[in-house]
This record gives structure tokens, C-alpha cells and sequence, in this order.
């Protein structure tokens, strides 16, 4: 086995990878653009919820792998807790994660408990991760562990493949450049930031361009939000601000929310996510593209991928 590995990108998938090594015995550096807090990652909502991520199969597989590993992730400090979160689906939704859950931690809602606009929906015991404490909490945690971290950013493939003897490559949508990667695009995501609301946290993303949400955090909660396909639009629409609060209206939520910020993220869509060596790159592995999934799968892929590097 080879010791030494370098992990780029410091997103979740980038620290949950680069944790996941080290605990697999191998030397981790962490190389990125920017620190962890000027990731897509720190923007989002961060709730287990398999959103615009394929494949179905691998993703179930990965998502289950991950809520087992936050349910040792629940400690003061961390910003991980389990929470119920209604999620509303039809006759065409991919409700396999249903069965992969716990027994006990999912259930069908009632008619009281779905929000307006749903026709039918679950009720689930899920992770949520806060950002705000997770991501931080996740890097001191490397660095305390003998990691090793280096701001830079890579322009080319053959840049990043010469860093290591071992290269994962978890640069989320910046990969579209440094790979040539055409099936890579991003989803717009706009969403509020709000004080907490005395509100059931859910989310409906069952109508394509539809989708609305509400995560109760902490200290805050999240409003959400868009899914708007190949927008490069990082600048906040005041529209889209509307069309969040109407959504929520509609939902039957009456509270007016406070609205404390409005946030914008390109999430990194692809047809599915990347998760090989490169073919050109034999050092290089991919793990990219996880759409609106990153922290609902990200520890998944980080213990397939321990697995993958540990049997080289």
C-alpha cells in the first residue's frame, strides 16, 4: 500500500476523503483553490437528502454508508444532529433510500402532518450537518491527525496528477475546466438564510424547477430554494427571493420569515458522479459531480474510496 496520498478540493467530499484515508493509515496532504470556507459546501443546507445525484444504485449505497458513519459523528461541537425532515414524493420518485434506512426511521406522514402541495411524503430521522461548525470542525480534525494543508490553485489535469504518487481528485465543478469534462454543469441554487422558525423542516422536489425547502438549524434556518440547469449566475436575483418566500406561502407556512442572507451556489451536476481512476492519469482518482448530494453521500465515497486505494 502507498502511503502517501494528496487530496484536492476541501469541500466535504474533499475532507471527508482526506480523513477517511488517514484513518486508513495513509500520509494525506489537502490541496485546494480555496479554504473550506469559501467552498460550495459552506453555502448549503447539509441535510441527508438524495437530491440531483445518479447513479440511482451507487448513490443508495453510498447515502447508507453515510448515515451509518454521522451516527458517530454526533458529538458537541460538530454541528451533526438527527433531525425529522418530511420529503415529499410521487408515483415516478427514487424511494429506494426508504428501505435503506434504519428500522424505525422512516415512516409514511399523515395527512396533518404534509405540507400544502404534497400529495403524499415521508417522515424520516435524518443527519444534518451545519456547516458553519461541520466543515471546520472536519479540518481542524485532519490537520490535528498530522494532515497537511496547501492553498493553490491547479489549471490542468497533468498539474494535478504530477502533485503525488496518488492524486483524488475532489474538485466539484471546477473539474468541468481542469477536465475537459462536458457532462459536468452546474445547478444554480439560491437560497435564504433566516432566522429559526417554529416549522417543521421539509422539502418538495418533486416538480422539476419547482423545488422548496426549509431546514431548521441550530441558530438559523435555511430557505431554499432553485435548480436551475447550466446557470453560471453567482449573483443574487432579487426574483428568485421572491418566488422562495411564495413557494413557502403556498406551502402553508404563514410565519413571516427574517430573512438574515441571501446565498447563491453552483452545485456540480453531472449525469453521474465521477468516481474512477482517470484513464490517461493512472494516479489519478475522480471524485466529482454529486450534484445536490455532496453531504449526503460524501462519506460513502470516502470509504469505497479508502477501500479502493487500500487493496492497490
Amino acid at each position: 500500500m502507498n502511503s502517501s496520498v494528496t487530496v484536492v478540493g476541501s469541500g466535504i467530499v474533499g475532507l471527508t476523503s482526506a480523513i477517511l484515508l488517514q484513518e486508513s493509515g495513509f500520509d494525506v496532504k489537502l490541496i485546494a483553490r480555496s479554504a473550506y470556507d469559501k467552498t460550495l459546501s459552506s453555502k448549503v443546507g447539509a441535510i441527508w437528502f438524495p437530491f440531483e445525484i445518479h447513479p440511482k444504485i451507487k448513490t443508495n449505497t453510498w447515502a447508507t454508508l453515510a448515515y451509518r458513519r454521522y451516527e458517530t459523528e454526533v458529538m458537541d461541537g460538530t454541528g451533526v444532529k438527527f433531525i425529522p425532515f418530511i420529503t415529499a414524493y410521487t408515483a415516478d420518485s427514487n424511494i429506494d433510500w426508504t428501505s435503506q434506512l434504519p428500522a424505525g426511521k422512516v415512516r409514511k406522514a399523515t395527512s396533518e402532518e404534509i405540507p400544502k402541495g404534497m400529495q403524499m411524503a415521508f417522515v424520516s430521522e435524518v443527519p444534518l450537518a451545519e456547516p458553519l461548525l461541520y466543515l471546520p470542525h472536519l479540518f481542524e480534525r485532519f490537520i490535528a491527525a498530522g494532515g497537511e494543508f496547501q492553498q493553490q490553485e491547479l489549471l490542468t489535469l497533468e498539474e494535478l496528477a504530477a502533485l503525488d504518487s496518488t492524486v483524488i481528485n475532489c474538485t466539484g465543478l471546477g473539474a468541468k475546466s481542469l477536465c475537459n469534462d462536458d457532462d459536468l454543469h452546474p445547478m444554480r441554487g439560491q437560497i435564504l438564510r433566516c432566522e429559526k422558525m417554529n416549522v417543521a423542516s421539509f422539502a418538495n422536489a418533486t416538480q422539476k424547477g419547482g423545488l422548496s425547502y426549509i431546514i431548521n438549524r441550530s441558530n438559523d434556518c435555511v430557505i431554499g430554494g432553485t435548480d436551475y440547469e447550466n446557470d453560471w449566475n453567482e449573483s443574487i436575483d432579487p426574483a428568485d427571493t421572491e418566488l422562495i418566500l411564495n413557494r413557502l406561502k403556498s406551502s402553508g407556512v404563514s410565519q413571516e420569515p427574517e430573512v438574515l442572507e441571501v446565498i447563491v451556489g453552483l452545485r456540480p451536476r453531472r449525469s453521474a458522479v465521477r468516481f474512477e481512476f482517470d484513464s490517461r492519469y493512472s494516479n489519478v482518482f475522480h471524485n466529482y459531480g454529486h450534484g445536490g448530494a455532496g453531504f449526503t453521500v460524501a462519506w460513502g465515497c470516502a470509504i469505497e474510496l479508502a477501500e479502493i486505494l487500500s487493496r492497490k
